[in-house]
């Protein structure tokens, strides 16, 4: 017996949910927030309190809020910190099981056997996925970007519209790469958060007979389609959005915020020497 099927075995109970608590939370969450964030790019045109006239300003101007919401939280450190050190732990014990473990695929065609090696394969692009989307975006890995575009908090939208379609001027051959890397990417979080979602319940006992299991996985694949629509249109907002419009509606939005303490200020001057002139 290797020391790694003797680590798994002994503590086989509580490594196993541990690695599917981990999953859920906090990486499920986070996914779940994230998607909801880059929608905005997709829907956010209907929020009527975001600055623009036209749809693509406001939705610009709804993801840019999102982000810099999200940059300037207190403890962010600590709580990118948390999500590596369960995405780590996540990815390392799941890849150990896949390494002790076997399926019947080639005998059994059935689905459950399926979606197990699909639970696989989604796991490991995963990771790549992740490791690449950090790398070039947080971490400032340009040179891995097509184009080399810095990505900005400041200007989030059309420095990753940039980054993905390779350019700041339209599609390049290897920004079209990327582009398909993030949807196969996003596409494969998010099955392989649902299906881990559905045997969760299994882990940890709380769909024990055939009928439980159906139900939730009802829930399961609807909180997925759900997941996979905000995923896909996040992508596709991006990889059409075009870069100088982008732009125009960032710094406006950017003005928009300077002026607006000034024109306050400027206001409460006036009503107060107004209301001062009407005493005297």
């Amino acid at each position: 017996m290797s020391t790694k099927d003797g680590l798994l075995q002994r503590h086989h109970f509580l490594l196993r949910r541990l690695q599917s608590l981990t999953g859920i939370v906090p990486i499920g969450v986070f996914l779940i927030m994230h998607l909801t964030t880059n929608s905005t790019i997709a829907w956010g045109g209907a929020n009527s309190r975001a600055h623009g006239d036209g749809w693509v300003d406001r939705a610009v101007s709804t993801f840019q809020h999102e982000v810099s919401f999200i940059n300037d939280m207190p403890l962010l450190l600590l709580i990118e910190i948390t999500l590596w050190v369960s995405i780590a732990f996540h990815a390392i014990f799941g890849f150990m099981y896949v390494l002790s473990s076997s399926n019947n695929m080639t005998s059994y065609k059935y689905g459950g056997n399926f979606r197990y090696v699909l639970q696989r394969w989604t796991g490991m692009l995963g990771i790549f996925f992740i490791f690449y989307h950090i790398a070039t975006l947080r971490w400032g890995w340009s040179w891995a970007i097509p184009g080399q575009t810095e990505w900005s908090h400041e200007f989030a939208s059309s420095t990753f519209a940039a980054a993905i379609q390779g350019s700041t001027e339209g599609y390049t051959g290897l920004g079209l790469l990327v582009s398909v890397f993030y949807f196969l990417g996003v596409s494969a979080l998010v099955f392989h958060f649902a299906n881990g979602l559905w045997t969760a319940g299994i882990t940890w006992g709380l769909t024990v007979s055939r009928g439980s299991q159906k139900r939730w996985g009802y829930v399961c694949a609807g909180l997925g389609a759900g997941l996979m629509a905000m995923a896909w249109v996040s992508v596709i907002g991006f990889a059409t959005l075009d870069y100088d419009r982008a732009l125009d509606a960032e710094m406006g939005r950017s003005h928009a915020e300077q002026t607006l303490p000034e024109q306050q200020h400027k206001e409460t001057v006036t009503q107060a020497s107004n209301e001062e002139h009407n005493g005297g």
